[in-house]
């Protein structure tokens, strides 16, 4: 057992990286393994760290034209997110674009499977695909982000966000926990071309679909957490 493996098993737990291994072992093959957690966090009614980073400047966008070049993202992913109502704030030092996140309302369907996220609670959000660029992420734009998107969200009643984690990022599953967020539940999907099989903690649970338009919708109501008198925190990740 290398060093390599044993620090993979200290970051996620035994379960999540024999699947991490499984899934790296299929990159070079059509067949490919996604876990993920689905978290929350409570919106912030002020920011955390005000002041800090005032070279940071953050701006909506609110229509494909408003994409700036050299987005790290598809255009043909971007329209379908703007398609289905997404909104997204852009960081800027200078002219260079630092980051970004995605945030939605109501629900969203997934990037990477075929699965769509439903809100139950008209007092929740959906944020995803927050981006810093690799040389800034010891800077401020991760925070300045968060604090534009929480604004923006507690002005329209939002209570609280939530969002999907890969099983898989360590460092991402880390910073939520920093941030305060519980623990929703998770969902393994296994796809090979039009064939998806997927596993989940809440209803279908179990889901098997042959073609693009047979869509698992996973629901998520918040609304339960204001009431709960324990939440999960995400400190130990890697249980099935």
């Amino acid at each position: 057992m290398n060093n390599r493996f044993l620090k993979t098993v200290t970051d996620l737990g035994w379960f999540d990286a024999v699947l991490y291994g499984v899934a790296r072992i299929c990159r070079n093959s059509p067949l490919r393994l996604h876990r993920y957690y689905f978290v929350a966090q409570r919106v912030a009614s002020t920011p955390s760290r005000a002041g800090w980073g005032r070279a940071i400047r953050v701006r909506a966008v609110s229509v494909l034209a408003d994409i700036p070049w050299g987005y790290p993202r598809p255009r043909d992913v971007l329209a379908e997110r703007f398609r289905q109502g997404g909104h997204s704030l852009a960081a800027w030092r200078g002219d260079e674009l630092a980051g970004f996140l995605w945030y939605q309302f109501g629900a969203y369907r997934e990037d990477e499977v075929r699965v769509r996220y439903c809100l139950a609670s008209p007092h929740s959000a959906w944020d995803y695909d927050v981006f810093v660029q690799p040389h800034l992420r010891l800077g401020p734009t991760f925070a300045k982000l968060w604090e534009e998107a929480h604004f923006r969200l507690h002005a329209r009643g939002v209570r609280w966000t939530c969002s999907r984690i890969s099983a898989f990022n360590p460092d991402s599953l880390r910073s939520h926990a920093r941030l305060g967020a519980v623990r929703l539940g998770s969902a393994t999907s296994v796809t090979l071309g039009r064939w998806q099989c997927m596993f989940a903690t809440q209803a279908p649970y179990f889901h098997v679909s042959f073609s693009a338009g047979s869509i698992p919708q996973l629901r998520f109501d918040t609304d339960a957490l204001e009431h709960a008198p324990r939440q999960e925190s995400l400190c130990h990740p890697g249980r099935p």
